[in-house]
């Protein structure tokens, strides 16, 4: 596929060389090297096809490939009947997902990596493939396809946080099961079992971070925040997992609604990074005064190291940022702390919600 790259790229690098002012910096003629050039042209072919790995993965799901090969159906020629699909195709899908580590070969007979079984088998119970519906939902995707622009503006035009607007409609069918499990660790670190605790959950979307504080505390009662539209499916979620006579919801938008007061935690799940510091300083004064004297705030995000390059989840969610809103971004604990601390909040602490990825940041009000 690479056929006379060496050439190519010696002189192309040679060419820079000879016109760069730091090419004394740089020894990378291949035709200069007496060992094998570190050069990797294949690492910017594959970036700049991931979208074909984005797409195969969400074909697999459809196709219930590895449900399939979990119970059982381990070839191309076995697993093409039961997806309705070509074995050809399926033999090309299954090799390239194993390349990509999802699946594993051994002669013709594919196998699931760990992490493909537990989570997108859809007998498991962490089943999460239908997030694959949301990353790869066209208005997502249309939000890179002018990353020049984005970086030249700061951020997005067109942007996702119109009043009602559906995709956070989608976001909470689909992207339910991501949060499933940092939602289950946080709880305990929230109310005490028995405990009576009004909990308000702004910016609720499926509502999972409060469901499960009501699944710990039977004596808390949740109000979810959001627009009405996305509520629907918070109070599907809550009727579903047990909660119904202990949940109110308030709809509208989270900066002029009236959350009312005496609340003992509020909850702010992965919100804070779609506004700029002054704006999230802004809403975290109106949670303050929702709470009770002593009341707890909790956010919950991706939180990236001062480096702002790991770990990779913290880091990566800058980009998202980027892409779907005007002015936020993904904030390191220290840029968090400030935006409490300026809205009046005390001493701020980090709990890990590993094996998720987010971190959980506590405060109280003083």
């Amino acid at each position: 596929m690479y056929g006379g790259s060496e050439k190519i790229i010696g002189a192309a690098v040679t060419t820079a060389r000879n016109s760069s002012p730091v090419r004394a910096s740089y020894n990378l003629t291949m035709a200069s090297q007496s060992t094998p050039s570190q050069l990797n042209p294949g690492r910017i072919h594959q970036a700049l096809t991931s979208y074909q790995l984005a797409m195969a993965l969400k074909g697999a799901i459809e196709l219930e490939l590895f449900t399939y090969i979990a119970a059982g159906a381990t070839t191309a020629a076995a697993i093409a009947p039961l997806c309705q699909a070509n074995e050809k195709g399926v033999r090309v899908l299954c090799d390239y997902l194993t390349v990509h580590g999802f699946l594993t070969k051994s002669n013709a007979s594919y196998g699931l990596a760990p992490d493909t079984a537990a989570l997108l088998d859809k007998n498991s119970p962490a089943y999460m493939g239908s997030v694959a519906d949301f990353f790869t939902h066209p208005t997502m995707m249309n939000k890179y396809r002018d990353v020049a622009a984005l970086v030249r503006n700061g951020g997005a035009t067109d942007h996702t946080l119109a009043p009602n607007d559906n995709i956070w409609v989608e976001f909470a069918r689909y992207m339910a099961p991501m949060f499933a499990l940092p939602a289950s660790i946080a709880a305990p670190h929230l109310t005490t079992p028995g405990q009576p605790a009004r909990v308000l959950d702004i910016a609720a979307g499926h509502g999972l971070f409060g469901i499960h504080v009501a699944l710990h505390n039977h004596a808390a009662e949740i109000t979810f925040q959001d627009w009405d539209n996305v509520l629907d499916v918070a109070r599907a979620n809550a009727a579903e997992m047990g909660i119904t006579g202990r949940f109110r919801t308030v709809p509208g938008n989270a900066f002029e609604v009236d959350f009312g007061t005496g609340y003992d935690v509020a909850l702010l799940p992965n919100f804070l990074h779609h506004f700029n510091s002054a704006t999230n300083v802004t809403l975290l004064k109106k949670v303050r005064a929702a709470l009770k004297p002593a009341g707890r705030v909790a956010v919950i995000e991706f939180v990236p190291n001062e480096d702002r390059v790991s770990p990779p989840d913290g880091a990566l969610s800058a980009m998202r940022m980027l892409g779907t809103t005007p002015s936020g971004d993904a904030y390191t604990f220290a840029e968090i702390s400030r935006m409490l601390d300026d809205a009046g909040f005390g001493t701020t602490e980090s709990r890990s919600l590993a094996p998720a990825h987010q971190q959980l940041i506590l405060t109280r009000k003083n």
